[in-house]
């Protein structure tokens, strides 16, 4: 399910404070590996803690399940260990190509390897007749 979607949700606790951002994620060998900026720091406060992470398709057009839009609506939240990698340039590639800019800085990006252990999947279905 995540590698239909790029994006999801980092959820990380900064100076003691829950904190969500918004990460760029691929799935490689049963890990999840984040692609974020480094300006913002919060790959700092994940290094060595235990994170959550989510990602679902909810965004897809037509959110009510219409005609033209999915029938069926998912949702896929981990939590796990979370360390920063330095992957290989050839899965660099795999991220594809990063925003120009985050908040007006050039987009310097840092790598984090989320080790999921506790995952919960939840899905909304709109395919019966009511």
């Amino acid at each position: 399910m995540l590698a239909g979607v790029r994006h999801g949700r980092l959820a990380l606790s900064m100076r003691a404070l829950p904190f969500l951002a918004v990460a760029r994620h691929l799935v490689i060998e049963g890990r999840v590996v984040l692609r974020m900026h480094r300006g913002l720091g919060f790959h700092e406060s994940c290094d060595g803690s235990v994170v959550a992470y989510g990602a679902d398709n909810v965004n897809a057009a037509d959110a009510g399940g219409t005609e033209s839009g999915p029938k069926e609506f998912w949702s896929v939240q981990f939590t796990g260990p979370a360390e920063i990698v330095h992957p290989p340039f050839d899965r660099h590639e795999l991220f594809g190509t990063g925003p120009y800019e985050v908040n007006g800085e050039r987009f310097d990006p840092v790598y984090i390897r989320i080790d999921p252990q506790l995952a919960h999947i939840h899905t909304l279905s709109y395919a019966a007749s009511p």
